[in-house]
């Protein structure tokens, strides 16, 4: 998982905040409230409806005569309708997803929507089963498994009966064996979607195939259930179900959650506080990723003249001149302390009468790789014009270079250097650019000076 962003930049937040008056967010947060809640494995609901946090859902507004057209997903242009795909995310169970679903799903039955229970996890509870109301639901099937019967849902009728929205709570179960043609429930899903029919479905951060490792170490639990993050991703709209952990903790208490005798072991293992934070943190991390990317699609297309300073994004040029592998290493640092993205940009001469020396340019490109930055050649004779303009594309906010090794008589009687032309560039649009000494290679110990100070 990337590192979270923010919003910086003087005037920025004034001025998203007016392009995003004029269109919708892809992303909206809940508070929780009360609810009505099982296993941190499974995902539950709560005992009131979510109220919107980011911004507001219109089908909760209250409508009448006239004004009743906005409450209509598809008749209104100027409110972006409610997506194909649609996923509700929260930090751990408790925070209220399923009843969020059922909600969305009971207010769009009403309006008028085909709308079906192709499978949701009551565990027992009176008040989510309530929350299911008159709303149709799809068989389960019923299926046999070394001596036990369990109920899971029945993918062929869901499709067959094709419904326009069908509630798929817990994205990331896996089926019992023999259930099914799909190991997992998001498979099932991917295929309801791919028969053009639209789902809602929830899904706990834990289960995130690129936080399992983090989760484990946080709390100590080792998941098994994990769900490919590009499968989150793909929906069309992610709504995050937020509680505070001390909210979440006074639902265990009232019985909201387990049942009484499991109650002190609960609050003393997974729902520690810390790790209620810390699975919080996690979600709203991953939230974050998914809203700097649409609003800076948003930006780019409005302004595509503008480097928009949503979050730092971090350019090191290369090469196979002695020095370079210094020079990446601090641009690492600068993004790492940035909680940036690093891309390494690579530009090849179209004179290929001086190739660079393949063992070195080798050597870059796995110092790259152990950085975890991102490697990129680009063709050009031009190596500063080749690097403003992935900068203008990429929309780098920061730009890294290595000083330039010319002579007194080259500095004279030739044009500006690659790095005069890149601050050109950088005082024209407002991005930063840090020179970076090259160092040769480090002469042993015994006569080496003293080591260089690495603080920025």
């Amino acid at each position: 998982m990337r590192p979270p962003r923010s919003l910086t930049g003087p005037g920025l937040l004034g001025t998203v905040g007016a392009l995003l008056r004029e269109q919708s967010g892809r992303i909206e947060r809940a508070d929780g409230a009360e609810e009505d809640t099982a296993w941190p494995s499974e995902d539950e609901d709560r005992g009131q409806p979510a109220r919107s946090g980011l911004g507001s859902r219109r089908e909760d507004r209250p409508v009448s005569g006239p004004a009743e057209r906005l409450d209509s997903d598809d008749e209104d242009d100027s409110v972006e309708p409610a997506g194909k795909f649609r996923v509700y995310l929260g930090a751990v169970a408790g925070v209220g997803k399923t009843w969020a679903m059922l909600d969305e799903g009971w207010r769009r039955y009403k309006r008028g929507a085909d709308v079906v229970v192709g499978f949701v996890e009551t565990h027992g509870r009176a008040q989510t089963a309530a929350q299911i109301r008159d709303l149709p639901i799809v068989a389960r099937k019923v299926v046999d498994y070394r001596g036990t019967t369990f109920e899971e849902m029945d993918l062929a009728a869901v499709v067959a009966r094709k419904p326009e929205v069908a509630l798929i709570d817990e994205l990331a179960h896996t089926n019992v064996p023999g259930s099914g043609r799909h190991t997992k429930r998001w498979e099932d899903v991917l295929e309801i979607l791919d028969a053009g029919i639209g789902v809602v479905s929830t899904v706990n951060i834990q289960h995130l195939e690129s936080v399992a490792d983090a989760v484990q170490q946080i709390t100590g639990i080792t998941v098994r259930e994990r769900v490919p993050d590009w499968v989150v991703r793909r929906a069309d709209q992610i709504e995050l179900i937020d509680s505070s952990p001390e909210q979440l903790r006074r639902r265990m208490l009232h019985g909201n959650v387990y049942p009484a005798a499991k109650i002190p072991d609960a609050l003393a293992s997974f729902f520690r506080y810390q790790n209620l934070v810390a699975l919080r943190e996690l979600a709203l991390r991953f939230v974050a990723d998914e809203t700097e990317e649409e609003l800076l699609e948003f930006l780019v297309a409005r302004h595509p003249d503008i480097v928009w300073d949503t979050a730092e994004r971090i350019m090191v040029a290369v090469n196979a001149a002695p020095g370079t592998d210094g020079v990446l290493r601090r641009a690492a640092r600068i993004a790492l302390r940035a909680h940036a993205d690093l891309q390494a940009v690579y530009v090849v001469g179209d004179d290929s009468s001086r190739p660079a020396p393949k063992q070195a340019l080798e050597a870059i490109k796995h110092l790259c790789e152990d950085l975890s930055a991102s490697w990129h050649e680009i063709t050009s004779d031009d190596p500063a014009s080749a690097l403003v303009q992935f900068a203008q594309d990429h929309q780098i906010t920061q730009i890294v270079l290595g000083a330039s090794r010319r002579s007194r008589w080259e500095q004279l009687t030739s044009r500006a250097s690659v790095v005069q032309r890149v601050l050109r560039f950088a005082r024209e649009y407002g991005v930063d650019v840090h020179v970076i000494a090259r160092y040769a290679e480090q002469t042993p110990l015994s006569t080496a000076a003293a080591p260089e100070d690495e603080s920025d």
